[in-house]
């Protein structure tokens, strides 16, 4: 074998061992953020599983608009999704898990958990894009949302999506106020708050898929950590 040959074989050899400490280094970070969904999880006393909901509707909805699922733009996604409430790791337990309606001012202490996660992760050089959807998953497409005031495609695209998908999240969860409601009715409320709360091109993909996906999606999460799913219904 000549110099050069064994020269291509060497460089081949690195480049493969490169691929397998970049997949470790992957399945590493990933169970970093299971760490940190858990732990958000204990805060909350969430018993659900809300975060991996979210990132399981994100990435279905990036799918359907395209997004090919083992993408650098994919992962980024899912990761702002699953990290969209990790702010509220700094909000006091006496506001995160009060049963009743918040003052105006708990209300205020909340809103600040966007920024808060932002500044959790923007230093972690394999979050910094994710921290820019975890920054703006509550702001809305018309300007009128938290904490910046960001507008329209200025939202970063994955913000624009979680948005949607924690939305849906919230109205077909039982929450400490309200009972869930159906699939049905996260779709028109979706639908009622285009080009207010929410992208319209992301909500015309969203509406385009069927309820039965999102029905599906948290009977799985749920099997897969052995709980009983939250019913959401067919109709209201």
């Amino acid at each position: 074998m000549s110099e050069v040959e064994q020269l291509k074989q060497r460089i081949e050899e690195l480049e493969k061992e490169n691929r397998r400490l970049n997949r470790e280094f992957e399945s590493s970070y990933d169970m970093t953020l299971e760490v940190l969904g858990d732990a958000l999880e204990l805060k909350e006393g969430q018993t659900e599983a809300h975060s991996r909901r979210v990132t399981a509707f994100a990435i279905a909805i990036a799918r359907a608009m395209g997004i090919p699922p083992e993408s650098r733009e994919m992962r980024v996604i899912a990761r702002g999704a699953f990290l969209h409430d990790i702010g509220k790791m700094a909000i006091p337990d006496t506001i995160l898990r009060k049963p009743g309606p918040l003052t105006p001012e708990e209300v205020e202490v909340m809103r600040q958990h966007p920024y808060h996660g932002y500044q959790m992760l923007k230093m972690i050089p394999f979050l910094q894009e994710a921290a820019e959807i975890v920054h703006a998953h509550h702001e809305r497409f018309d300007g009128r949302g938290y904490p910046r005031g960001s507008k329209g495609r200025d939202i970063p695209l994955g913000a624009r999506i979680t948005a949607i998908a924690n939305t849906l999240d919230a109205i077909t969860s039982d929450l400490p106020y309200r009972r869930a409601q159906s699939v049905q009715a996260a779709r028109r409320e979706i639908e009622a708050e285009v080009e207010q709360q929410f992208d319209p091109e992301i909500v015309k993909v969203f509406l385009s898929m069927s309820p039965s996906v999102w029905e599906e999606l948290r009977k799985q999460i749920m099997r897969g950590l052995g709980r009983q799913a939250t019913p959401t219904g067919s109709s209201d």
